[in-house]
């Protein structure tokens, strides 16, 4: 990040597949109303286990964009 202010907001994303997957699908849902995105970071890791297999892959993720005047 180089000059201006950023809001940072942090954002739960899921997926059946993968983790990188939740991780743009998070990213992905906040870009349809987000302008200005420009970084990411990935805070925690969870999954939800069904029948002792991954059901679903959990991120939290903090967002940040740029704040426009």
């Amino acid at each position: 990040m180089s000059g201006g202010t950023y809001k940072l907001i942090e954002l739960v994303g899921t997926s059946k597949e993968s983790f990188e997957d939740a991780v743009n699908n998070a990213v992905k849902e906040a870009a349809n109303t987000i302008k200005y995105l420009s970084w990411l970071e990935v805070v925690e890791q969870r999954g939800h286990i069904t029948d002792g297999k991954v059901s679903e892959y959990q991120v939290k993720v903090k967002l940040s964009f740029k704040i426009q005047r």
